[in-house]
């Protein structure tokens, strides 16, 4: 009997969504967990990701399942992960050897590096499909996806395993417009904004409105529906365009010629404006200080919400609106209301039937002594601080305060981290993940359980090609973990300066 992508999600246990306690490490677990980290997106924004297939190697943290004895793991990747990655990775986890952990992973590969998903790659091989088909245990197995789509759908149905994580069908929550639905109906602060344009010119009539509701907005941030990591934002100012005192049909004149020069990230953004739709947001500004944090949750099968994590996140890129790293946790004096905001829209996501991982980003404004929290987007997939979380549980065998946010070592003590996935250098090319791990013995940077302090690294993978490296440098305070971060970097382009140097002798020498 083949059954549904519902059908079989029905037979998803709940403890098999916790990563710790009884089903993370505590003794009874027993189940087969196949991870599937595609990123599955839209081809033109996949190609603005820097080696693209090197970022399944961020969810290796989910290895940390194999401190339970009763668990083994299918990993699967576009090429072979090197042993060496895979046992750095391995080796981070306490209280259990190595080697028992790494005769219950199974790695597999689809031995092909094109910038396509993953999840596509293994729908193309149906014989590779049935040899992962025979390591999972039927009735004891599940899927983990980066982002769940229609292509993850399929695997499910087709493998006959079901999948954690919420289906496509609910996809709209996780879009802008879904999100500015969300926010109202849980009563959580969000700027104001216009309704889904699928054209310029309904764009432009959407900005106008925007603008005449409020004539002192300094501008506002045009949003791609379906847009990812920011880039599919864009900010239009409004100062250069003069709209006060004109008619309306010139001031829509210059906000639709303005929206024609937008600088967005997204390639052919206005083709996909015709096919996702946009909106337009309030450009928050004012305040002494300004910030993004975030607040990161998970359903349970069963529709338990959990607050796992809330983060200060670190922008860049041309608009200011891409995701560049993060700092764990979020600031103390809005941090609680943050989680609360977390759980409201949790909940009402496990309403709509959603599943796993979710996260709501926020901007926060300081006035005073208060501090002011507006909502902008939902994401109902894991993120960019989903692997860092990982790494620190992993690691440390630690836990998540409810009352207070804090992230507690076993002896109570609090930690901290900043991490990115975007340490990038030229200098850094060339250099081998081999290099790397001499470069860290040698200065000590590794994570030191002892000292609650050092590093962790991911994205391995894209260090030779392209100078690229993801890290997590963990602190007993922030200052300590920036303090990490800064120390990681100067040692990692002085060795890579030392090695460059190294090596044969020139021709003729």
């Amino acid at each position: 009997m083949v059954l549904s992508f519902r059908e079989l999600q029905q037979g998803l246990q709940a403890p098999w969504g916790r990563e710790h306690g009884d089903a993370g490490g505590g003794a009874g677990a027993d189940f087969d967990l196949l991870m599937v980290p595609s990123l599955t997106m839209d081809p033109s924004q996949l190609a603005l990701v820097t080696g693209a297939h090197h970022y399944e190697e961020r969810q290796l943290f989910s290895l940390m399942r194999l401190r339970n004895p009763g668990v083994q793991v299918v990993y699967v990747t576009s090429k072979l992960l090197p042993e060496l990655v895979v046992d750095a990775v391995l080796e981070l986890m306490p209280g259990v050897p190595t080697s028992h952990a790494r005769r219950r992973l199974h790695l597999f590969d689809t031995d092909d590096g094109s910038a396509r998903p993953l999840t596509q790659k293994l729908l193309e091989r149906p014989a590779l499909l049935g040899r992962i088909r025979e390591r999972l245990r039927p009735g004891r197995s599940f899927i983990i996806c980066y982002v769940v789509t229609e292509l993850e759908k399929t695997l499910s149905e087709r493998l006959q395993v079901p999948l954690l994580g919420t289906d496509p069908a609910l996809g709209y929550w996780g879009t802008k417009a879904g999100s500015r639905e969300l926010f109202a109906r849980c009563g959580v602060p969000h700027p104001p904004g216009t309704g889904l344009a699928h054209g310029l010119d309904e764009l432009a009539e959407a900005v106008t409105d925007l603008w005449e509701g409020d004539p002192g907005l300094g501008g506002c941030v045009v949003k791609l529906n379906e847009g990812f990591s920011g880039e599919g934002n864009a900010r239009l100012d409004f100062t250069p365009l003069a709209l006060a005192g004109l008619a309306r049909r010139e001031r829509l004149g210059r906000i639709r010629r303005a929206l024609e020069a937008l600088p967005m990230p997204a390639a052919g953004w206005t083709e996909l404006l015709a096919g996702q739709g946009a909106l337009a947001e309030a450009w928050l500004e004012g305040g002494e200080a300004l910030r993004s944090p975030s607040v990161q949750g998970t359903i349970h099968p069963g529709g338990m919400v959990e607050v796992l994590s809330t983060h200060e996140q670190i922008l860049g890129g041309a608009g200011g609106q891409t995701y560049l790293g993060c700092c764990f946790p979020a600031a103390e004096p809005y941090r609680v209301a943050l989680m609360e905001h977390g759980l409201a829209v949790g909940r009402a996501l496990a309403a709509e039937g959603a599943l796993e991982r979710f996260g709501v980003d926020f901007i926060a404004r300081r006035f005073g002594e208060r501090w002011d929290l507006q909502a902008i987007e939902v994401n109902l997939r894991q993120g960019g601080t989903t692997h860092p979380f990982m790494a620190l549980r992993a690691i440390t065998a630690g836990s998540l305060d409810p009352a207070t946010g804090c992230f507690l070592s076993p002896t109570g003590q609090p930690l901290h981290y900043r991490a990115t996935d975007n340490l990038s250098d030229p200098r850094l090319r060339g250099l081998m993940p081999l290099d790397l791990i001499d470069i860290v013995a040698e200065a000590g940077l590794h994570y030191d359980p002892a000292r609650l302090q050092g590093s962790v690294f991911h994205l391995l993978g894209c260090l030779s090609e392209f100078g690229k490296l993801g890290m997590t440098c963990i602190g007993r305070d922030p200052e300590q973990a920036s303090a990490v971060y800064r120390s990681t970097v100067a040692e990692l382009l002085a060795g890579a300066a030392a090695r460059s140097g190294a090596g044969l002798p020139a021709a003729g020498g």
